[in-house]
């Protein structure tokens, strides 16, 4: 049965001890378990826990983002990207060969060519969790479904009478919306 987990983490390099991630103090971060949703290595362990359970997670990049692949870098001309005030370190998006968005790291840049990595962010890195489950429930069939948590009401629908988004999707959708 999938299920629905909300977490809260702090994400560290496990090799540099580099701070790379947190919602601490935020709201959790919620995801349906058997989707793909989240990386593998840390989904693997986190439907192992319990509600209120704490953890440290180790994940190795293969079961992350993947190890870093030099091939992932390239060098483009700089026409290509007329019109971009291009700064190192910035993100773009574009679109890749099946017509799927890509990230792109622009890592240096000079007047005729643009050096740029495909590689995720945090491709190559071991990734260390500090995780703790704050909720743990059956996913609805709508869920399972649309691979959405809360379904409608999540996703802005309003049909609970709240104004306000988060207080809609506490209700888990169960509020008399018709679907």
């Amino acid at each position: 049965m999938s299920k629905v987990i909300g977490i809260e983490y702090n994400l560290k390099d496990a090799n540099t001890g580099e701070q790379l991630d947190s919602n601490v103090g935020g709201a959790p971060l919620e995801f349906i378990s058997g989707k793909g949703q989240i990386i593998p290595g840390l989904e693997s362990k986190l439907i192992e826990m319990s509600a209120n359970e704490s953890a440290d997670v180790m994940v190795e990049p293969a079961e992350a983002y993947g190890e870093f692949s030099e091939e992932a870098v390239q060098v483009l001309p700089k026409e290509q990207f007329a019109g971009i005030e291009l700064t190192e370190g910035m993100t773009l998006y574009g679109t890749g060969e099946q017509g799927e968005t890509v990230q792109v790291n622009v890592k240096s840049f000079t007047d005729e060519e643009v050096t740029i990595d495909y590689n995720h962010p945090m491709a190559g890195k071991t990734l260390m969790f500090s995780v703790t489950i704050l909720s743990l429930r059956d996913a609805t069939e709508e869920e399972i479904q649309t691979g959405v948590v809360g379904g409608m009401a999540a996703m802005g629908g309003g049909c609970c009478g709240s104004e306000n988004p988060a207080d809609a999707q506490q209700s888990h959708g169960g509020c008399g919306c018709s679907h």
